[in-house]
């Protein structure tokens, strides 16, 4: 499936994994670029979930999603 993937297809659309705080959405976006991992919505990162959700969107070339949920989710923490 192509970057832009088929979201209202069946079957799984994403998985989501909380992480520590907001360093670590940080770190791990930062990081997943360099294994074949695109920031989704990056105009509105980290808070592209609503500004009381703080996550990185993420989808690789066959249109996987994750996204990494700061269980912290202070303001820029």
């Amino acid at each position: 499936m192509p970057r832009g993937g088929k979201r209202c297809r069946p079957g799984l659309n994403h998985l989501a994994f909380h992480v520590e705080d907001r360093t670590a959405v940080d770190a791990l976006a930062t990081e997943a670029v360099h294994h074949g991992w695109h920031l989704m919505f990056a105009d509105r990162h980290p808070h592209a979930g609503g500004a009381g959700h703080c996550a990185a969107y993420l989808e690789n070339d066959d249109g996987f999603e994750v996204e990494l949920v700061a269980i912290d989710a202070t303001p820029d923490a």
